[in-house]
């Protein structure tokens, strides 16, 4: 019998590669609210929108916060591999910035992310009512639509009516999403 510890991961795996639907969670470390205030909220949601077209992402839903963020996308035609360069720049860019503006260098600020592949049409349009509806399921705000980094107020007047209605028409209760945040 071997004496030798177990080496568990650190983070969870990444089997990413096919071309689809997505949603992303990442979350700060040690859920430290680093991006409090509306000067770093609007830095790293238009960076992550920004990286996401860089790399042919196109985004579907959004909701950014001070310690996490939720969104949910389509690959590029060659599939997901990309994902983990550009949230790695992502994260690596916002951390600089948080870092510089605290005068804290070299500080630990994002912990991790997860990924979902969706497959099904339904879980599809619950994920992206859950991440509209994330700002008020945290308490921020009564209405999705008030939290500026939010795609909630862009889906209402961007998407077709009934569209919209059929996505806020799917129950968000059963989602399984980390956001213990």
């Amino acid at each position: 019998m071997s004496t030798e510890p177990i080496v568990w991961p650190h983070a969870p795996p990444h089997y990413l590669g096919a071309s689809g639907v997505y949603m992303v969670t990442a979350g700060t470390y040690e859920k430290a609210h680093f991006f409090r205030s509306r000067l770093r909220l609007r830095f790293l949601t238009n960076r992550l929108l920004e990286l996401a077209a860089q790399h042919g992402w196109k985004m579907q839903a959004w909701a950014v916060f001070s310690n996490h963020y939720h969104w949910v996308a389509t690959t590029p035609d060659d599939g997901a591999g990309n994902l983990g360069k550009w949230i790695a720049q992502l994260h690596r860019e916002s951390a600089f910035k948080v870092n510089q503006l605290d005068g804290k260098n070299g500080r630990m600020v994002w912990h991790n992310y997860w990924e979902s592949h969706i497959t099904f049409e339904k879980s599809y349009y619950a994920r992206l009512h859950y991440v509209h509806e994330n700002p008020v399921k945290h308490g921020l705000v009564t209405h999705a639509e008030a939290h500026d980094w939010c795609s909630a107020r862009w889906f209402a007047e961007k998407s077709e009516p009934a569209f919209a209605k059929t996505v806020m028409s799917f129950p968000i209760d059963r989602v399984k999403v980390h956001d213990d945040f």
